[in-house]
């Protein structure tokens, strides 16, 4: 079967390398074979081959498979597997090896696509809804029992509003009357979020005046809590949107450069820096992540809209499909696909 590998962590487009690998041994008991047909290119995926800031470049011994989310046919199941059988489509998540034509999962990790969600949808149907709802709910962790003196919950900011998880948080922002402000790196960007999302302010931080545009949309209201994807140098000027006693909210390093702890003024501001990330969401009850799957198909089938795909790459042009996820301005997820056998 044909994998995307890569044996040491590093720039992308020069550890990764398409390969033939053996086909996994028969699905043991509680596991199922899927075929792979499509499958997304996160962010997060690019950095776990990449390596994070500040932790050295790791190699490993055996080639790794990125990849942890995407959606096939069931080939086979194990012994003891009841709710799936061979020819299903299902979505899974979180599977270790996506990036490959066949993936050995645990039964519990499989989710069967509902009927009339298309294959594309499918692929995303995990992963950006669950990470929505991680965001809701450390808002609202946030936002516990103030309302900074106006009636009602503070200001929301968020950056990377553009991104496919931003615009899941607009439309839940309007779905339940959060007073959320979106940022996004540049006018056409926001122009384009603009007449996706009319009820919600969209400000461009390539414009001088940007923070001043936010204390107008809020009504000179300083944020209650900043939705962060970008990082880096950013997260200082961020901070200064907040109130005191505010949260920053951190999910993503989309951004360049750093900002040190101490020059937010966190102690005297008494502000709360929470990073947040799916790769927690495993601690969740079996009962809470069957709401949060249920939740996320739930979408998938009656908001196809909001699943957005960029392009869809073979996997074999692995390259192209990751120089595309860097692209600014990019609308939508990026697919690594191949035919059904």
């Amino acid at each position: 079967m044909r994998a995307i590998t890569h044996d040491q962590q590093g720039e992308a487009s020069q550890v990764l390398r398409l390969r033939e690998q053996p086909t996994p041994s028969a699905p043991a008991a509680g596991q199922v074979h899927v075929r792979v047909l499509s499958r997304p290119v996160h962010p997060g995926d690019l950095a776990g081959v990449q390596g994070f800031p500040g932790v050295p470049r790791q190699r490993f011994a055996t080639p790794r498979i990125p990849g942890l989310e995407g959606m096939g046919v069931v080939e086979s199941v194990g012994e003891g597997v009841r709710e799936l059988y061979a020819g299903q489509r299902v979505a899974f998540f979180p599977v270790p090896g996506a990036w490959s034509e066949l993936v050995t999962a645990p039964a519990d990790l499989v989710v069967p696509v509902p009927e009339g969600v298309s294959d594309e949808t499918a692929a995303l149907m995990l992963v950006n809804p669950i990470t929505l709802l991680i965001l809701l709910r450390a808002v609202e962790d946030a936002q516990h029992g103030e309302t900074s003196g106006h009636g009602q919950a503070g200001p929301v900011v968020q950056t990377a509003a553009g991104s496919s998880v931003g615009k899941l948080v607009s439309a839940a922002a309007l779905k339940h009357d959060i007073p959320l402000v979106n940022l996004v790196r540049g006018a056409a960007g926001a122009e384009t979020l603009r007449r996706r999302f009319p009820g919600l302010p969209t400000i461009s931080t390539a414009d001088a005046d940007w923070r001043a545009q936010v204390r107008d949309a809020t009504g000179g209201r300083r944020a209650q809590v900043v939705l962060d994807a970008v990082g880096g140098s950013l997260t200082g000027e961020l901070a200064g949107l907040l109130d005191d006693g505010g949260t920053l909210i951190t999910y993503g390093q989309l951004g360049s450069g750093s900002t040190p702890l101490e020059s937010v003024a966190l102690i005297p501001r008494g502000l709360t820096v929470r990073g947040v990330s799916i790769g927690r969401w495993m601690t969740r009850t079996p009962d809470e992540r069957a709401e949060d799957v249920a939740f996320a198909a739930g979408l998938a089938a009656t908001a196809p809209e909001l699943f957005e795909v960029a392009a869809s790459y073979d996997l074999a042009d692995f390259a192209q499909a990751v120089d595309h996820v860097r692209r600014p301005g990019k609308s939508g997820t990026v697919l690594l696909t191949n035919p059904a056998s």
